[in-house]
């Protein structure tokens, strides 16, 4: 028989069960995983200490306010002939309505506070007119709730809000201080629950809700009446229950030691004269007393949500989210808008007079340090008319309903030189995109590349906007 005769190949049974045995074995050998060492940032990565991010609830008509030059059909009040030097981005001339400045509505006060007319400062505002929820759907969503879903989670049926998503990002960061014995304040959610979702590796990441505008329900201190021995007699009990357990099961034990002590030290934030704010308060901090505050922001339940936002910064708090008015104006927007907006204005420019007043124990200007951004849960249309047929205005799954012009504003934004720019544009006819389409989800990650969060494997198809950077 010659040597190079072939034979075919076939396994018997036992060349078979080696087989399975050696794949076996090579399947249970430790593998190596290499995770992905770098992700998506932008060049303003880790910039920002503080984020004010407000919702204009109920959607808004952006394309009066901040994308206002367009036709009368999408801004039937006109655009400001009272704009900043410089100001790319279409001001709408309900933007000039200041009220608050007015003698009577101790407007000298605020004047010398700072404050200006929003007009009179959009080169400090960049506006970016085309943010969508899905850039790649055949229509806008313009459903109050799927709407709204989008706007707090990203997604219809999310389950995981943005601040949670942030508190989880900057997990680490809280982590060192509490190592070096420094307790810092989580990010907030100021009266909306929606902003506080979060299951599985992300629930104890939920952002603290606050009803109200003050913390005066944690007054009295719940460790006031218990004497030494008993709280070392109940820290030695837990430790002794830790230490009885595995090292892999130990992790439960140590949260909630962890969580009973923040909790302590939180409580001793909270009943901080700092945080009581009002009108006759003359605690201050950060170069501005609370008084100021409300005088800048207005004696009203946002107003005061507003500079409790500011007061919860000192303690540490990377982002409060609030909501402001609401724009819902199926009818009579012609009348209502007006006044809706002129408290707008009164927020943002309190906001941005406040911010450039303080300075932290470093001598930091907090403008320097904060994000302000604005958005809504969608836009708003009437179907080729100035108003619907009830002096309003609908939304629906045109393109005025799905533009959200999203402004923003802060030192990182003047330092950046895109104070008063406009990044992409719409034709000013039919609203047609001329430039770059953002998505929401992409103006999120945005806001934590810039807290300096960590954002690896969050919303994937969706990269931060260098384009505020270049």
């Amino acid at each position: 028989m010659s040597d190079d005769t072939k034979k075919s190949l076939t396994f018997g049974r036992r060349g078979l069960l080696k087989g399975l045995g050696a794949s076996a074995t090579a399947l249970a050998l430790p593998t190596l995983w290499l995770p992905r060492s770098a992700y998506a940032q932008t060049s303003g990565h880790n910039s920002v200490q503080h984020l004010i991010y407000i919702r204009l609830s109920g959607g808004f008509r952006f394309t009066t306010a901040f994308n206002g030059d367009v036709a009368e059909e999408f801004n039937p009040f006109g655009r400001s002939s009272q704009r900043a030097p410089g100001t790319e981005w279409g001001v709408g001339k309900l933007l000039e309505r200041a009220s608050w400045l007015e003698e009577e509505a101790g407007g000298k006060a605020r004047a010398d506070l700072g404050m200006e007319r929003v007009s009179a400062f959009s080169n400090d505002i960049c506006v970016l007119p085309c943010v969508d929820h899905e850039p790649f759907s055949a229509r806008a969503d313009g459903n109050h709730g799927t709407g709204l879903e989008r706007f707090l989670t990203g997604f219809v049926g999310g389950t995981t809000s943005f601040f949670t998503l942030i508190n989880y990002g900057l997990r680490e960061r809280v982590a060192e201080e509490t190592a070096a014995g420094r307790t810092v304040l989580p990010a907030f959610s100021l009266g909306e629950a929606g902003m506080a979702l979060g299951a599985g590796a992300y629930a104890g990441y939920r952002p603290p809700v606050l009803d109200g505008s003050g913390f005066e329900r944690f007054s009295f201190d719940p460790d006031s009446g218990v004497p030494e021995w008993a709280r070392t007699l109940s820290g030695k009990m837990d430790n002794r229950m830790r230490d009885r357990l595995h090292l892999r099961l130990r992790n439960n034990v140590e949260v909630y030691q962890q969580t009973r002590e923040a909790t302590r030290s939180y409580g001793k934030i909270f009943r901080d004269p700092l945080l009581r704010i009002g009108p006759y308060s003359q605690d201050a901090a950060d170069g501005i007393s609370n008084q100021e505050l409300v005088t800048l922001l207005g004696d009203t339940p946002t107003g005061r949500q507003a500079a409790l936002a500011l007061r919860l910064f000192h303690f540490g708090c990377p982002a409060v989210f609030l909501n402001q008015g609401f724009y819902d104006f199926h009818s009579d927007e012609e009348e209502g808008l007006s006044g809706e907006i002129d408290q707008a204005n009164q927020l943002l420019s309190g906001l941005r007079a406040a911010l450039k007043r303080m300075k932290d124990s470093s001598g930091q200007s907090y403008w320097d340090k904060t994000l302000v951004v604005v958005g809504s849960e969608f836009g708003r249309t009437t179907g080729g008319k100035k108003f619907n047929s009830a002096k309003g205005s609908d939304h629906n799954s045109d393109l005025a309903t799905r533009w959200m012009s999203m402004p923003m504003m802060g030192g990182v934004i003047s330092s950046a030189g895109k104070g008063g720019k406009l990044l992409g544009s719409t034709r000013g006819s039919d609203l047609k995109a001329d430039g770059k389409v953002y998505s929401y989800r992409s103006v999120m990650k945005t806001m934590l590349d810039l807290l300096g969060a960590d954002h690896s494997g969050i919303f994937p198809a969706d990269n931060p906007i260098e384009d505020l950077f270049t």
